[in-house]
């Protein structure tokens, strides 16, 4: 090697990146330099001068804390999910022994408010043939059908003051769910529940068991008002 390559590689300015690729390229350099891992000394914001060692230490602990976390987060999920599963299973099996429409109706309003603990259940039916029951609405809402579920089945959040008072006859303080009711591609009109929790009903909602849940009511209302 000539006098000016090493003249050019000593004027190679020593950074941070170069540093960090030399270690990448050389996993072998601290098996080398053994006395190196126990000398070296970081500062720590908290610590303040640790050994690389002890910072090893402190991310690991960090780590495991984090995972711990995470961990603890998914056995909640799961058992909130297992009570749930139960609750669903338990108005299905409500639902089916239904005599009636009006039986069925009753039962609705009854298992939502008191099993899942929500405020009010409102159905609007695009073709009610004359039938009646204190959960129907009677206002027009073919509009509020066409605004919020014209391209999905559901609707997550809160409503503008007009459509709570065409779907609830009154004002709702917290947060709502639509579902759209349709049998074999017939659309039927839309279920309403209502929740004092103006965080309970968010867009990002898991809809796997309010999916069952949509397809038995509309089936077995096609079936009781037919």
């Amino acid at each position: 090697m000539s006098d000016s390559n090493l003249n050019s590689i000593d004027e190679l300015p020593l950074s941070d990146d170069l540093i960090v690729a030399y270690l990448q390229d050389n996993p072998e350099f601290f098996n080398r330099n053994p006395d190196l891992v126990s000398s070296l000394r970081i500062t720590d914001q908290q610590r303040g001068v640790v050994s690389l060692v002890e910072r090893q230490q402190l991310q690991l602990r960090q780590k495991i804390h984090g995972l711990e976390e995470e961990i603890t987060e998914l056995l909640a999920i799961a058992n909130h999910n297992e009570q749930l599963f139960a609750l669903y299973s338990d108005i299905y099996i409500r639902l089916l022994d239904c005599q009636s429409a009006d039986e069925l109706l009753d039962c609705l309003l009854q298992t939502t408010t008191e099993l899942l603990s929500l405020a009010d259940l409102k159905i609007w039916l695009a073709h009610s043939n004359g039938f009646n029951h204190h959960s129907l609405i009677t206002n027009d809402c073919a509009g509020v059908m066409q605004n919020r579920l014209s391209n999905d089945d559901y609707y997550f959040g809160r409503l503008q003051q007009s459509e709570q008072q065409l779907v609830f006859s009154h004002t709702i303080t917290g947060s709502v769910v639509l579902v759209k009711l349709s049998h074999f591609d017939e659309t039927m009109g839309f279920l309403a529940i209502s929740s004092d929790d103006a965080e309970h009903f968010d867009p990002r909602m898991d809809t796997l068991l309010l999916g069952q849940f949509k397809k038995l009511v509309s089936k077995l209302l096609q079936q009781h008002l037919s």
